[in-house]
């Protein structure tokens, strides 16, 4: 598996890449409304047959893309079924899988941020969305988010990856790019030395953040695919 790891500065998301080299099929994680003509080039310069736009989940902070990068590669829009999008070609759940030439994506259900949080994963990465980030995990504020729910996803799946697992986060605001399932267990201060699930939710729930900027007019947006 190909794997392109692609910023957007103004909303500090990652969007990936993904394609088998034999079939130059491809996928791309979580694009950005504002970054359709750079992933288009890059998608055309490299010779790809873009198969999915996968979303991590709905977002808050920015607008997808994959609505217009749909028309233009006939590609299908996967989220999570509990988004219940009207827009999306495929609704997914937990233990699906896609297929990129010979390569599979599994597909975990890993709710706790929002309910329609999906990580992605092939042999020796997870693409984790917003449920765990480097040294952080996403916030559980709003926009169906529980804490428990969080703690649950990360302990009971991901921590359960190998810790040689490369963490690919769906965004980070200190200029790191990946990490890995073995360093998040021991360094991730909410999660590290033995947090209980109870001690994880008071972190969680002493946060006092800030709404997104872009909620109001991000949520309803992608579920329309970002259209």
């Amino acid at each position: 598996m190909q794997l392109r790891q692609l910023f957007d500065h103004q909303s500090s998301t990652y969007s990936y890449l993904l394609w088998d080299a034999k079939t130059k099929q491809a996928a791309l994680i979580d694009s950005v409304k504002e970054q359709i003509e750079r992933d288009a080039k890059l998608i055309q310069e490299l010779g790809l047959n873009l198969q999915y736009l996968l979303e991590t989940h709905i977002h808050a902070d920015h607008i997808t893309g994959s609505g217009i990068l749909r028309e233009k590669f006939l590609a299908k829009v996967l989220v999570h079924k509990n988004s219940q999008s009207d827009c999306a070609d495929i609704l997914a759940e937990h233990g699906d899988s896609i297929s990129l030439g010979e390569t599979k994506i599994n597909l975990l259900h890993t709710p706790g941020h929002t309910n329609t949080d999906i990580s992605y994963l092939i042999e020796g990465a997870v693409f984790t969305g917003d449920t765990l980030l480097i040294r952080g995990s996403g916030r559980t504020d709003f926009q169906s988010g529980n804490a428990g729910i969080a703690y649950d996803s990360i302990t009971q799946y991901l921590f359960t990856l190998p810790d040689t697992t490369i963490v690919y986060p769906g965004h980070d605001y200190n200029g790191l790019t990946t990490s890995t399932i073995g360093e998040e267990k021991t360094l991730n201060p909410r999660l590290a030395n033995g947090k209980t699930r109870e001690e994880y939710i008071a972190i969680m729930d002493g946060m006092d953040l800030p709404k997104p900027k872009l909620i109001e007019q991000a949520v309803p947006g992608n579920m329309e695919c970002g259209l």
